[in-house]
Parts: C-alpha cells; structure tokens; sequence
C-alpha cells in the first residue's frame, strides 16, 4: 500500500528550483554519517543527494577548515555504547581509527587523517586553524594543529566531554561533560581551565548569542536549557522544553532572535526566542533529529535524522519538512557551506 503522507512545496521553494545555475547551488550541505563512516553531500536547491564519500569511523562533529577550503571530522574507534548498553560487554576501541579526518572540497575526496587526541566526538575551529577537540573516553579537550598534525596540549574537562564551542571573540572554549553535568571553561591563550559551571544531567550542545553575552546548554536528561551570563559565569536561566523530549543540538539565526533546538527522541524541533527564553513553537521533522543547521538565507532548516537514515529539510516559515533526503547510515552533524566564489 502507498503511503498518504506528502510534504508541503511553498512558494518559496519554487524559486529557488530554479534558481540553481550552471554554476551549482549557492551553498551545499554536508552530512556525517555516524554509522556508516562517510560524508554525504547535499544539493539543498534539487534537494537531493550529489553523492557519499567514505571518510572512516564513527563521523561525528565536522566543521569547515578557517579558509573554507576543507572540511574537518571527527572520527573515533571507540565502539557504539548507546543508553542502557554494559560497556564491560562491548569490544575494545580500535585507536587506529581514532583521529580528524581532513575532506578536501574542491576535490571532492578524503586527504588523510591527523591526529586527534583520544576518541574525538566534537571540536571547535580556531581563526589560527588550531583545533578544540572533545575526547570522549579521556575526558579531556586537546589543542590540535591540524597541518603540522600535532595535539599541543589536553586539558581535563570532566568525563565525556562532547560539545566544544568558542566565544565570539575566540578567547574561551566551552566544553560540556556528559558525565558530571557540567561546562568547563577555558582560556585559548593560556591552555587553562578559568571556570567549571554546573548545568543539567547530560548536557550536549553549546551555542552563543551574537554578541557573545550568553551561552546555551541543551541538558538531554532533563529536558531543559541552562543559560550562561558570560560575564559572570553563571547560570542565570533554565529554559524547560517539556517530558519526553531530548534537547541535543542547536542552530541560532544571525541576529540572535531564533534559536532551534532538536529533540531526540522526541522527534521535534523547539523555535526559542533567546532574548525571553520563551518557546515560540515546535513542530515535528522526524525520528530522533540530532545535527541541526540553517541555511545561509535562514529559509531553510536541516536536521539529521538518525534511526531513519535521513534528513529533514524543513521551510523556516511554514516549519512543513518539504522533503526527507536519504543520506548514510546514522547521520550526526549537518554543516552549511557557499559555493566558492
């Protein structure tokens, strides 16, 4: 039997149809499959996949290189050990595997793989080039030089760190740790710990205002958002999303006045608005959204779907997902990049 679900076209997306010259889309969107060790790239004017190059194990965090030139992701040996798994039970990590794969984006291919530090999950991208990345089984945050291929130092963040963010003005790092509930701050000059802020159970994503003067934590196990005063830091705010849902990742619009957050497991995105902490709305895109992203105009939203092997692409306006591309297996991360000039 066929099935009755369809996915609303709007206007808006006739346009931009067309509008993809000989030239190419005006950005392309790129996919970390956690599963299936690859990156897919997305043609986000055709909607549709352009193709899937293997990057290595366990594709998680990935992020553009400061020239835009490459694209870095972090890959791990370390097996699956989802919720509720004996880890005592799984295989050992294969630390071979462990490191940053380097994806060239004019060649379209995997350049090689530099060192990471142990098991990385997610980083940040210094405007030196230098890399902040969280080791997951180390809990740790190492400095990573991607050209010369040297980690220059680690510093201790709590037990499975995850996400990595840099403040506006790149002088701190913000890692979470999974683990302890908790954000560690760290001077990018000094290489040192200044702060360590109890947030929620688990939390995952970072993400700041504009302006730097906040920073948003999304707490898997307790369906919130912790807000950061940075002048402070301190919490000053905790955002409740509701029972059941699982905030994980989040993308902030240019001017600060949206912030989407995924769910998880409960299948939504939430539309904050940062300045009240006030959710606008939500609205559902599909199985267990993790990776989340705009599109450079912001009409458009993305979101990794993981059980299903998909993304949802999703109109800003109407908040329809107006198709679901197939990508690898598991997707994780969603990155946004403009066609080079």
């Amino acid at each position: 039997m066929k099935s009755r679900v369809q996915f609303a076209v709007p206007a808006l997306l006739f346009g931009l149809l067309c509008s993809c010259g000989p030239s190419g889309p005006p950005y392309k969107v790129y996919i970390s499959n956690e599963g299936s060790g690859d990156l897919t790239v997305i043609d986000p004017v055709k909607m549709e996949s352009l193709g899937t190059v293997a990057i290595g194990k366990r594709a998680r965090g990935l992020h553009a290189s400061a020239d835009g030139k490459l694209i870095f992701v972090a890959l791990s040996g370390s097996p699956f050990a989802p919720p509720g798994v004996d880890e005592s039970t799984l295989p050992p990590p294969d630390k071979s595997q462990d490191g940053i794969g380097v994806y060239d984006i004019a060649a379209n291919k995997m350049l090689r793989k530099v060192p990471g530090g142990s098991d990385p999950e997610q980083f940040a991208v210094g405007r030196d080039g230098l890399l902040y990345v969280s080791n997951e089984d180390a809990g740790g945050l190492s400095f990573v030089d991607p050209a010369k291929g040297d980690v220059l130092a680690t510093v201790a963040t709590g037990a499975e760190p995850e996400g990595v963010t840099l403040t506006p003005d790149a002088k701190f790092v913000y890692v979470t740790s999974e683990d302890k509930g908790t954000v560690t701050v760290v001077d990018t000059a000094a290489r040192k710990p200044v702060k360590t802020i109890q947030v929620g159970r688990r939390p995952r994503g970072i993400v700041f205002l504009p302006d730097g003067t906040r920073a948003f934590v999304t707490n898997e196990n307790d369906a919130t958002l912790s807000v950061i005063d940075t002048s402070k830091l301190e919490v000053v705010k905790t955002i409740p999303v509701g029972a059941g849902m699982k905030p994980m990742g989040m993308a902030m619009n240019h001017d600060g006045s949206h912030l989407y957050v995924t769910t998880g497991r409960g299948k939504k995105v939430f539309d904050i608005q940062p300045a009240t902490g006030n959710i606008l709305t939500s609205f559902e895109v599909g199985d267990r959204p993790w990776g989340i992203a705009l599109s450079p105009d912001e009409k458009l939203l993305f979101t990794a779907n993981g059980p299903s092997n998909d993304i949802s692409i999703v109109d800003v306006a109407t908040h329809a997902v107006v198709k679901k591309v197939k990508v690898g297996e598991k997707p994780w991360g969603v990155l946004m990049l403009p066609r080079e000039k």
